[in-house]
């Protein structure tokens, strides 16, 4: 008796445990679902000229890690413009 409480109750938890972890994953992605793409491409040109002026300033890794910024937002972006395409053509 003793060991069949002990593996509900452990099985309880583990399956709590997992319904928990899984919830913040769910609505992460849905926040990073919307797209704008002209405060994006905004983002990404203020990103380059920084990385511009890093650079003339002497500081390659920081002009690095503000390229790598852009490059990372400037692929959401063509994923975004390119989900919004596909998806309008679907319905069409």
């Amino acid at each position: 008796m003793r060991r069949r409480i002990s593996a509900l109750a452990l099985t309880a938890a583990l399956a709590g445990g997992v319904v928990f972890t899984a919830l913040p994953a769910s609505t992460a992605s849905a926040a990073t679902a919307t797209c704008k793409p002209a405060e994006m491409r905004q983002n990404i040109a203020n990103l380059r000229a920084k990385a511009k002026r890093m650079k003339h300033e002497g500081e390659p890794e920081a002009a690095r890690r503000a390229n790598a910024q852009a490059d990372a937002i400037q692929k959401r972006l063509n994923q975004c413009l390119k989900t919004e395409n596909e998806s309008s053509k679907r319905w069409s």
